[in-house]
């Protein structure tokens, strides 16, 4: 034990004016050794959070070999920031009999004070670590809002060019047109059901037009950044449960979006929602049109997601998100009963009795009735020729905005129905039933404008679906419904169906 040394640690993560410099610490060090020797271990460019640092594991292992006496430091933050690995550390030194000396605190653990002070000062050390991370995430948080570039590696198909937001100067994605192009293309391929991932690997290394692999292609599928803005992408973030900064007004199509990881979140093994992620119309376009971006989004994800602003969670009917209580406008809910029969139940009722329900409702029945009704819907248009259904039409999209914003007014009026006193409860439905009717007004004037867009694919498609309807899938069923029905009202023997064509 006479051969051990003293070793002096030094740490520094970047290089800033009010930082203290790797050679400075060493200065300090030294004078307290008063002219003895010591060895040197330093790591530049390491953040004390944690131990993986290369001269400080050498350090740990030349204690575990009995080669060092005393450690110096020039502050107790330089060799460790967190209270666990400061713990462990402080079982290592006395195991081994190692002193511990801080040399700008005045700490040295050969007294039974300086071992307790030492523990009070790095829970503060910890503390300061955790406050400027706290800052660092609120910064990120503000700045996502806002719409800002966070930087990153720039997404294929784009260039970041300076651009102002809000009078700070940040950076917008520029569509590279060859590049853009490529990923236009890889959307249009893949929505082909018979197109693979590796399919377009292969057709753009056959074509000699760019080097892709499976992984770099399902990322660029995957990624918001390319979808038009519109009020499809709208419903259906928000039935993924992601925080939408934005309005609906805001999600025109003339614009992409932005998505952002949440904050103090991990994402779980397997999940592919947006739960907690943060969605924000930015001021680049979109590349590829909501309806091909879900499209290849539902293939993407092998069917395991439900997609098109269809509530993820729905697996009992097809109908669901889709049929309101016909007496308060509630949404109804799949209820099951005895001998394999299910119920549809008034959700407002269920929850505080706040209506007296629509009747006796058997999922069963409610399902043939809207079947053979879509049925007669598409013998309607069978020898319709639409328009463009891509094309933006801003009365449609205005309509849609108030259809959304009356709806949710609606539901926020329903909630304080919960324990309303009778004058409350009064002006609330009052309320609801000017709201509803105001409601079934631009549901028809949707309706009208939506069915002179309606091109032939697209009602061949559905006719498709409903002629074979027994062996379609639980998720194209909802795509189906979502495609031609706003809303279904029930109450009694009454079933009211608002279409969207």
């Amino acid at each position: 034990m006479n051969n051990r040394i003293d070793a002096v640690y030094s740490r520094q993560s970047v290089d800033k004016k009010d930082s203290i410099s790797i050679e400075s610490q060493i200065e300090f060090c030294k004078y307290e050794l008063k002219g003895g020797s010591c060895k040197e271990y330093t790591d530049k460019g390491y953040s004390g959070k944690n131990t993986d640092r290369p001269q400080f594991q050498q350090l740990i292992k030349d204690i575990k070999q009995g080669l060092i006496q005393r450690v110096i430091v020039y502050k107790l933050d330089r060799i460790s920031r967190s209270i666990i690995d400061f713990s462990n550390m402080m079982e290592l030194f006395q195991q081994y009999k190692v002193d511990f000396v801080s040399t700008t605190e005045k700490f040295d653990t050969s007294s039974p004070m300086g071992r307790a002070m030492l523990n009070i000062c790095i829970v503060f050390a910890q503390l300061e670590r955790e406050t400027i991370q706290k800052r660092v995430t609120d910064a990120f948080y503000s700045r996502c809002q806002k719409g800002f570039s966070m930087g990153g590696r720039t997404p294929y198909g784009f260039r970041r060019e300076p651009t102002i937001i809000d009078g700070v100067n940040t950076k917008m994605m520029v569509a590279e047109p060859e590049a853009a192009g490529h990923v236009r293309l890889i959307y249009e391929m893949y929505a082909d059901p018979q197109t693979s991932l590796g399919d377009i690997v292969r057709y753009f290394a056959q074509a000699g037009i760019t080097k892709f692999n499976r992984i770099t292609v399902g990322n660029i599928l995957r990624n918001p950044i390319y979808v038009q803005a519109d009020l499809t992408m709208y419903e259906f973030f928000k039935n993924q449960g992601a925080v939408i900064v934005n309005d609906a007004a805001d999600f025109t199509g003339l614009n992409s979006c932005y998505n952002y990881r949440g904050r103090d979140k991990e994402r779980q093994s397997g999940r592919f929602d947006f739960i907690d992620h943060i969605l924000v119309v930015a001021p680049h376009e979109g590349l590829v049109s909501s309806g091909t971006w879900l499209t290849c989004r539902k293939k993407l994800m092998g069917n395991r997601d439900v997609s098109g602003g269809i509530q993820k969670k729905a697996k009992n009917t097809w109908l669901s998100g889709k049929i309101k209580c016909g007496v308060c406008g509630s949404a109804l809910m799949y209820a099951p009963g005895q001998k394999k029969i299910s119920y549809f139940r008034c959700r407002n009722r269920a929850d505080h009795r706040g209506c007296e329900g629509p009747g006796t409702l058997r999922v069963f029945d409610v399902e043939e009735f809207v079947y053979g009704k879509m049925c007669e819907k598409m013998d309607e248009f069978q020898t319709l020729t639409g328009g463009n259904p891509a094309t933006v039409n801003p009365k449609l999209t205005a309509l849609n905005v108030e259809l959304l914003q009356l709806e949710s007014e609606i539901e926020k009026l329903l909630d304080t129905l919960m324990n309303a006193n009778a004058t409350l409860l009064s002006y609330a439905n009052t309320k609801i039933e000017e709201l509803d009717a105001r409601r079934q007004s631009i549901i028809k004037a949707i309706s009208d404008i939506s069915a002179e867009s309606v091109s032939p694919e697209h009602i061949e498609r559905i006719s498709g679906y409903l002629h074979d309807w027994d062996n379609v899938s639980f998720e194209d069923k909802r795509l189906v419904v979502d495609g031609l029905i706003s809303v279904m009202k029930v109450s009694g023997e009454n079933m009211q169906v608002a279409w969207k064509v």
